[in-house]
């Protein structure tokens, strides 16, 4: 739910923590295909955790959008989740369009995870927009969010 500046490659390391740390909540990922690309590790850690309520999702342009809108090696011969997949991620898959996307979202919604979906999406240039720098207030924000109001120290 919260955004975090400069977790390049991290974003499934670290819901995979909360995921094994609270199996009593869903756990949602949703990156994009350049910090998955910079963190492949995190899917095989993923695997080998196995958090039944863990599910990533990987919205794909094709693009480095923070630096410029250079191609990524997913606009070539490298498949995430075919990676994923030979990492042991026991549900994958990849959406390219409207229709796929309908018929993935009960199994991302539902399957026993980790699941991971690649979602296919034009390349356009947005405004770019990026979180807050600050450390602590990260920390705290992510604290709330996970723990509740008191978890702030």
């Amino acid at each position: 739910t919260y955004g975090m500046h400069s977790i390049h490659g991290r974003a499934p390391a670290i819901a995979t923590g909360v995921a094994t740390a609270r199996p009593d909540l869903d756990v949602w990922v949703i990156t994009g295909d350049g910090e998955a690309l910079m963190g492949m590790g995190s899917l095989a850690t993923a695997a080998m955790q196995a958090p039944a309520n863990l599910s990533i999702v990987i919205i794909d342009n094709e693009r480095y959008g923070e630096t410029g809108m250079q191609i990524t090696h997913t606009a070539g011969t490298t498949d995430l989740a075919a990676v994923a997949a030979a990492c042991g991620i026991p549900v994958t898959g990849v959406v390219l369009n409207q229709a796929e996307l309908d018929a993935a979202l009960p199994v991302i919604l539902e399957a026993t995870g980790p699941v991971l979906h690649v979602v296919k999406v034009r390349a356009k240039k947005l405004d770019f927009v990026l979180p807050p720098k600050d450390g602590v207030h990260l920390k705290n924000r992510f604290r709330r969010a996970l723990l509740g109001a008191e978890a702030v120290i």
